[in-house]
């Protein structure tokens, strides 16, 4: 497959390029660096670098979207110290910039049959497990899910499969050193989710094992 993973300069989505690169798949990367060989230049808060995007698709064939690139801004922040600009930014990222993203290469993905699109969001978008704190990513990640699921039943007349994920608690930069699961661990889980994405089950919110869960 040629597949598009956005946020791959580190932690899941780093992994998970890797992984997939080493199944056989032919994958591009983003990052808000400068391009190379087989990583693009993006930033999903961006319109420029959006419409940038969308040009370098113009005219190619996408089998895969994965929106991955994410921020958690108001980890351990306390409620006293969010401001609208914080909030903004995690909105920005997590919730318009995966449907900027989507919409920005829809056309390569509809020329492709049976194309997939992953969406990574986390079990803190959900609403009835719900322990307090991280306002703006819980607010996010719970958009960007809502997002991936009214996609799923549009795009169900294109073929395009879409499935939401919640990849676990990894041992990152923004899980910690104290998540359940490290990146060898999860990583090749994730890339089997990814690959398994069919029209079937579009539009489910999986676990990286494959567990379907209701939020």
């Amino acid at each position: 497959m040629k597949l598009l993973i956005t946020g791959t300069n580190r932690g899941i989505g780093a992994a998970l390029k890797g992984e997939l690169t080493g199944r056989g798949h032919t994958v591009t990367g983003t990052h808000r660096g400068a391009p190379t060989a087989d990583t693009l230049s993006l930033d999903v808060t961006d319109s420029a670098s959006i419409a940038a995007l969308g040009d370098h698709y113009a005219d190619a064939t996408l089998d895969g979207l994965v929106c991955n690139a994410g921020v958690y801004l108001d980890k351990g922040m306390a409620l006293e110290d969010m401001d609208a600009a914080m909030w903004g930014q995690s909105l920005a990222a997590n919730v318009t910039g995966v449907f900027l993203t989507i919409q920005a290469v829809l056309p390569a993905l509809r020329r492709a049959q049976g194309a997939k699109i992953g969406i990574i969001s986390s079990i803190m978008a959900s609403s009835t497990k719900a322990p307090g704190g991280s306002y703006a990513y819980r607010a996010s990640k719970a958009a960007a899910l809502n997002l991936g699921r009214n996609i799923a039943a549009d795009f169900a007349r294109d073929g395009i499969a879409v499935q939401i994920f919640h990849p676990g608690w990894i041992q990152t930069d923004m899980g910690g050193a104290g998540a359940d699961l490290t990146m060898d661990e999860a990583a090749p889980q994730l890339a089997s989710r990814i690959e398994e994405i069919d029209i079937a089950r579009t539009g489910a919110i999986l676990t990286n094992a494959g567990t379907e869960i209701q939020f």
